[in-house]
């Protein structure tokens, strides 16, 4: 029997999220059907709904969901009835990387989380009218009162922590802390620059501000941003629209550059500078993300000082031991999130939506 909700559908690129009434279907053996109580707005989630990547539309978005869990299918071990989960993206959990727990680099990841829009058998999860919709959004489509959502994407976490103010630990600050703790896992006395302080970037300069980073350095256009950096960890700010960035991180870092970069614009000028501004031997993590097919121009002798450069999907983390640990470090204070986000009815999407694009909400999460 397939289950009625209410879902946010996107009938096309570039059109407004659309509430309607939609079913899903019976949960597989490894499904599970969770009621939502919070789901975070990714700017991933507004690239797809401008038609910038090729999901299928009319479809079913959202990928920070949080919730309780209404029933499981019969093979599904890690979860109850009752539970309370956050949820982040699928993977297949049998090729290499996710069994060297590296996940979010799983062999078949961008089928089952981004482009596809069906569960991995071909199978639809979502319909209207008879007719399936793109749905199965990293696992989960959560912008709807109910989801369908893999098992693999459910992490269980401490029912003590309003569910609204963990919900975007599913992608994007585990994306920020894990840039930084899993990448670039800084030593004492070294230097991180996050580039871009959204709630990616300034996810980063939480992360970094509990290690032992000396200097920690945000670089944004808007004032109040770097301003809210500095509350979060950040010793020094830098205002990108009137300073020259390789100027300022010398002077910062006493002419030596940036052990570390995390880059989160998808700007590639911004991603030469921050390239550019390396020390020897730094690296710099690519996160933000430009459209498919982008390329950036770099100066090859200038790498040969031992610098990397990284892509990075997701925090490069495994969900299960990773966001339970961000879970508890938000509810002992240690990770301020509540800082970025702001509350948005669900049936607000559009205003959500409108202020995350004109930078008056860091990080909109829906409630239900």
């Amino acid at each position: 029997m397939s289950i009625p909700t209410r879902a946010a559908v996107v009938e096309s690129g570039g059109a407004p999220f659309t509430l309607c009434d939609v079913r899903l279907a019976e949960p597989g053996p490894h499904e599970a059907i969770v009621r939502m109580a919070a789901a975070g707005l990714c700017h991933t989630d507004l690239g797809v709904a401008s038609g910038a990547l090729p999901f299928p539309l009319p479809g079913v978005l959202g990928h920070e969901g949080a919730g309780v869990v209404e029933t499981v299918g019969p093979a599904v071990t890690g979860v109850a009835p009752g539970d309370h989960v956050v949820l982040s993206f699928t993977s297949c959990g049998g090729c290499r990387d996710c069994r060297g727990g590296h996940p979010a680099y799983c062999a078949t990841w961008l089928p089952l989380n981004l482009i596809g829009g069906r569960r991995a058998d071909g199978t639809g999860t979502v319909s209207r009218a008879g007719e399936d919709l793109g749905g199965h959004f990293f696992g989960q489509s959560s912008f709807a009162e109910r989801a369908l959502v893999d098992e693999r994407s459910l992490v269980k976490v401490d029912p003590e922590v309003p569910l609204a103010s963990i919900a975007p630990l599913g992608c994007g600050v585990q994306t920020g802390v894990g840039a930084v703790w899993n990448v670039l896992r800084p030593d004492a006395g070294s230097t991180v620059v996050v580039l871009g302080a959204g709630a990616v970037g300034l996810s980063a300069v939480m992360a970094a501000a509990l290690t032992p980073a000396t200097e920690i350095v945000a670089v944004d256009r808007f004032a109040e941003r770097l301003s809210l950096a500095r509350e979060l960890g950040a010793t020094h700010t830098v205002d990108a629209s009137g300073t020259d960035l390789a100027g300022a991180l010398a002077g910062i870092t006493g002419g030596r550059g940036a052990d570390g970069v995390v880059e989160t614009t998808g700007d590639v000028g911004v991603l030469r500078r921050g390239v550019d501004a390396l020390a020897a031997r730094g690296t710099l993590v690519v996160v933000g993300a430009p459209p498919f097919g982008t390329e950036v121009a770099l100066d090859v002798n200038g790498l040969l000082g031992g610098k990397r450069i990284v892509g990075l999907t997701l925090g490069d983390a495994e969900t299960q031991a990773f966001v339970p640990a961000l879970v508890r470090l938000v509810k002992e204070g240690r990770l301020p999130l509540h800082r970025l986000i702001s509350t948005y009815p669900f049936t607000d999407i559009d205003r959500a939506v409108r202020d995350m694009r004109a930078g008056r909400a860091i990080k909109p999460v829906l409630t239900f």
